[in-house]
């Protein structure tokens, strides 16, 4: 395997995150965002059971083939395995599009205030980590995420719901805490590069003010010893190593786009999972729980 360097470890486990870094080649990550498009041209009325923007919101890597392939990318599996270790599992694939010319921004969050998960009995971890893999131009202009450097290294924050209408988060959800913008790190990407960062990472997106649409894949990955402390049961695939600690309910991946059995699952996993995704949200907040794609998901990025 390749992976990171020593020093690129100890940079991430300074800062927080890492950047950038290269998954595939620019050729390679036009691809991805051709089949993307092409699925959008395809379900432009609607998708197979619901709204395409759900499928690609939420656990893409169980109905999708090629979001898998990307969770498997052997650049960035290498990556996360020199900070989580030789056993991994992927718990969540999100497509996340920032159209041209929009207003929309995402506030200053921690993903794992959301999830549920933890060690044991901690509602907290340090092994998850996310992959961003920018699949078109991430860049200041086009509203590239940012990150404070260290502060992974602080608990979980309060977090209040503004129901701002620009925020693309489901409750706008928002740290109360003051970032300055001294502070703030803005991530740029090339297609085919990517990015990890710690999941309580502090982190932001602004608006798209550029020509081009800014479309990024982001890849959950936990090890065993990860669990979900909220709802009953949660699911995940096993990609390095094994799983000793049986945790999760390890399911296959997709056997073809949008298969009757992959949708089947797809379904299953949603409603279990819903409990711990949508706990102390308002009804607005949970509409792609209950089956419709009109909202933003609960499971947060950027």
């Amino acid at each position: 395997m390749g992976g990171l360097t020593q020093r690129q470890v100890d940079q991430y486990l300074d800062d927080g995150f890492l950047f950038p870094l290269k998954a595939m080649d620019s050729d390679v990550a036009s691809s991805y965002r051709a089949k993307i498009e092409a699925l959008e041209e395809k379900y432009v009325k609607s998708g197979p059971r619901s709204d395409l923007n759900q499928y690609f919101r939420v656990n893409a890597h169980l109905v999708l083939p090629f979001a898998m392939e990307l969770a498997k990318t052997p650049a960035v599996l290498d990556s996360i395995s020199s900070i989580l270790g030789p056993n991994v599992l992927v718990w969540s694939v999100e497509l996340f599009i920032k159209e041209a010319h929009t207003s929309k921004i995402v506030s200053w969050h921690q993903d794992l205030t959301y999830w549920g998960l933890g060690d044991e009995t901690d509602g907290d971890t340090e092994h998850l980590a996310s992959a961003w893999i920018a699949l078109s131009p991430a860049t200041t202009e086009s509203g590239c995420m940012k990150f404070v450097a260290g502060s992974q290294k602080q608990a979980i924050q309060p977090h209040n719901d503004t129901f701002g209408e620009d925020n693309l988060l489901s409750r706008g959800q928002e740290m109360a805490v003051d970032v300055k913008a001294e502070e703030e790190v803005n991530i740029e990407l090339q297609p085919g590069e990517f990015s990890i960062h710690h999941g309580r990472m502090f982190h932001a997106s602004g608006s798209n003010t550029s020509d081009d649409r800014r479309i990024g894949c982001v890849i959950r990955y936990v090890t065993p010893d990860v669990k979900q402390l909220v709802a009953q049961r949660d699911y995940a695939i096993l990609v390095r190593g094994y799983d000793a600690k049986q945790n999760w309910i390890n399911v296959a991946a997709p056997d073809g786009e949008f298969s009757e059995a992959s949708l089947d699952l797809y379904e299953k996993v949603l409603a279990d999972q819903a409990i711990a995704l949508t706990a102390g949200a308002e009804t607005e907040a949970t509409q792609f729980y209950a089956g419709s794609g009109d909202s933003h998901s609960t499971p947060v990025s950027i």
